[in-house]
């Protein structure tokens, strides 16, 4: 009986002992999960708002006819805000064109800065006594003149240029010699770098420009070049004097009404015979690739290089002409010269000697001394490919000099520039000057 006592005693004790056991413990520590919310059914629209909602346009009114009711669920579609949605609509979707702001207001009443500048830049071509380019030379190593007065240098760079290239091809050449360049044409591209471009002109008897400017590692380029190749021409001997003379079987007045049905392509009658002239329109096709290349960015190298044996008859455009639109626009030429230009002494007899009122037999020579560039005389095939490489080198690698001109910003006059180096034996090729422009003082 005692021992029955004592078990109900220890178990109300352990009852009442603040020690719990693990379940009972965490039981008690566990928060009270509330209910779920009971469903609720959607709140009607407000009253403001009637009709179908149209995303975008908020509620309207209802469309006149039976199908104003076959879509109820529409008119139950709950509110996304407590805003209205016809007023969302408005905000989101603007129906009015913007007005444009009057004169003096929003962005047209930000000034415009413009800043003069006699800023002048000249590329310069240094090589040794072999030919070849000369590395390494100074700001102090140059003396820039203009109109024989010593400007100081203000900016010198030896950086490389890309190169915007305008390639004019002579077609009017001999068949010999235009087989040779023919055969050339496909090194031009590997002339070039991916960060150039190229453009392609011909001439003969007209100028024609084969493509625009384009990448010049681009598909497009051999394939226009590829276009580009002629026949070329062989003049006839003109049958002058002799018992052949008149061989004119048409005659009106005692003249050949057609001269090319004459013996070597010459008119004249049964008395007398005129010598045929040759068309080279080499001054036409130079202008031709410089309106195209005044076109491009700031910041390249503009370069005209000439394929030719340097005869020019029948152009309209005179050489002043084009001589002073290469001049203004900083477009530099240079040559491959090929055919009798290219023979070793005939080459400079015929670029220094003219007879008046006959053909320039080379008149490409001139517009390279002029404008700063370099020429090339190549007869063979060999030779015209690696005259491409060489001087699409020279014209990406030469010393930029920059002066501020003591001259007016603008005043239409020829200026001369003149460039001397201080250490000699070395050639020193840069343009002979310049005509101020517009487009440069801004």
């Amino acid at each position: 009986m005692k021992l029955g006592l004592t078990a109900i005693a220890l178990a109300a004790l352990l009852s009442s002992s603040p020690f719990l056991s693990p379940a009972a413990l965490a039981q008690e520590q566990q928060p009270a999960v509330p209910d779920a919310p009971t469903p609720q059914a959607p709140k009607p629209l407000s009253s403001d708002a009637s009709g179908p909602i149209t995303p975008g346009k908020g509620a309207g009114e209802l469309p006149s006819g039976p199908s104003s009711s076959s879509n109820p669920a529409a008119q139950q579609q709950p509110a996304s805000s407590s805003v209205a949605p016809s007023s969302q609509g408005k905000d989101l979707f603007q129906t009015a064109p913007p007005e444009t702001p009057a004169p003096g207001q929003g962005a047209s009443a930000i000034p415009k800065i413009v800043l003069n500048t006699t800023a002048v830049e000249v590329p310069v071509t240094v090589k040794d006594s072999k030919g070849k380019l000369v590395a390494g030379l100074t700001w102090r190593d140059f003396k820039v003149f203009e109109n024989k007065t010593r400007e100081p240098i203000s900016f010198f760079t030896t950086d490389s240029f890309p190169l915007s290239i305008a390639f004019v091809i002579d077609q009017s050449l001999t068949s010999d010699v235009m087989a040779k360049v023919n055969n050339s044409l496909g090194a031009i591209q590997g002339a070039l770098t991916p960060y150039d471009e190229a453009a392609v002109f011909t001439y003969g008897h007209m100028t024609q420009e084969r493509t625009g400017f384009t990448g010049a590692q681009s598909a497009r380029l051999p394939a226009v070049l590829a276009l580009a190749k002629e026949t070329g021409s062989d003049m006839l001997v003109p049958i002058n004097g002799g018992p052949l003379s008149s061989a004119c079987s048409i005659t009106q007045n005692g003249n050949c009404v057609d001269p090319n049905l004459q013996q070597g392509g010459s008119a004249g009658g049964g008395t007398w015979t005129m010598i045929p002239k040759e068309i080279h329109t080499l001054n036409d096709a130079i202008l031709a690739a410089a309106k195209e290349l005044s076109t491009r960015p700031q910041g390249r190298r503009r370069v005209i290089f000439v394929i030719s044996d340097g005869k020019e008859y029948g152009s309209k455009a005179t050489f002043k002409e084009v001589r002073r639109y290469l001049e203004t626009n900083k477009i530099a030429v240079y040559g491959t010269l090929v055919g009798d230009s290219a023979r070793w002494g005939e080459g400079y007899i015929s670029r220094t000697i003219h007879i008046p009122f006959e053909m320039n037999d080379n008149l490409l020579a001139k517009y390279i001394l002029a404008t700063g560039g370099a020429p090339d005389f190549e007869k063979g095939t060999d030779g015209i490919e690696k005259s491409y490489a060489k001087i699409a080198e020279e014209a990406r690698n030469q010393y930029t000099l920059v002066y501020y001109s003591h001259q007016p910003i603008i005043d239409g006059k020829f200026r001369t520039i003149e460039v001397r180096l201080e250490r000699s034996g070395f050639e020193v090729s840069a343009k002979e000057g310049y005509y101020p422009s517009a487009q440069d003082s801004r």
